[in-house]
């Protein structure tokens, strides 16, 4: 599922092409997209001014006037991209906005696990889901992001994958993080010293800065606006290692079950608890 840094690299690659462009035409090429707004949804569309794209937590947010907005949730293998207008769509092509400088924004979708809404003037914030968004983690100081661990007794990896706690973070970011900061992803949060509060706050910073400076993470369908892979990748420590000399200590990669999830860590980089 793309994650914090490849909804990101998205919006900005989109934001330059789509801010001051008008929506022309609306095609619905798969109505499992948008099955509760999807009533007069190209009637509200068309004529609309776009005004910004960007993100919170993993949802993308097209900006339109009159206080709408279009959001976005990728899900496992959704995309979003511009084609020339009238040209024949892609295989599990969903949704296409025909725009008034003869392109196309189109959504994307192998698996169909991605939506579409859109939101009038307060409604996007009444969203259960999006009002219940913790904090974005490249806006948190260390301050921020110790108190919000305070009393919190569940495993650091649950942690930070529960969007609640903390927008944005999935599985790959969370492994790269914790092992960064040297700290086993079964570790509770509450034993967490707060040297081992500081290193982690750096680390999920550093990693997730990176990480959209390198485009994102491609490890199976995700690509960037412009249909390019990322290569954060490349750089991986653990995640996806398993079984592979450590990078830093030579030991072996190894995983284990926390909060659900395969996470992958380095028993002597990040011993357990």
């Amino acid at each position: 599922m793309p994650e914090l840094p490849e909804v990101e690299t998205i919006a900005r690659g989109l934001r330059p092409l789509l801010v001051g462009r008008t929506i022309t035409g609306v095609s619905i090429l798969g109505p499992h997209l948008i099955p509760k707004r999807g009533k007069n949804f190209e009637e509200q569309m068309i004529g609309k001014r776009i005004l910004d794209v960007y993100r919170r937590g993993k949802i993308l947010i097209v900006e339109l006037d009159n206080m709408n907005r279009l959001a976005f949730h990728l899900r496992m293998t959704g995309r979003l991209g511009l084609m020339p207008s009238g040209e024949k769509p892609g295989q599990h092509v969903h949704l296409l906005l025909a725009l008034d400088d003869q392109t196309s924004l189109f959504f994307q979708d192998q698996r169909k696990f991605g939506t579409c809404a859109l939101f009038a003037a307060g409604e996007l914030e009444a969203w259960p889901f999006y009002a219940g968004l913790g904090p974005e983690p490249l806006a948190m100081d260390k301050e921020e992001f110790a108190a919000r661990l305070k009393g919190k007794r569940g495993r650091i990896k649950g942690l930070l994958l529960d969007q609640r706690f903390i927008a944005g973070i999935g599985n790959i970011y969370a492994d790269e993080s914790l092992f960064r900061a040297g700290i086993h992803p079964a570790l509770a949060a509450d034993r967490l010293t707060p040297g081992q509060i500081g290193k982690l706050h750096a680390a999920v910073q550093d990693v997730l800065t990176e990480a959209i400076a390198a485009g994102g993470s491609s490890i199976r369908d995700y690509r960037t606006a412009a249909g390019l892979a990322g290569a954060f990748q490349e750089t991986f420590q653990v995640y996806g290692c398993k079984s592979l000399p450590c990078h830093r200590c030579k030991g072996i990669v190894q995983t284990t079950r926390v909060a659900g999830r395969t996470s992958s860590f380095c028993p002597r980089c990040q011993p357990r608890p």
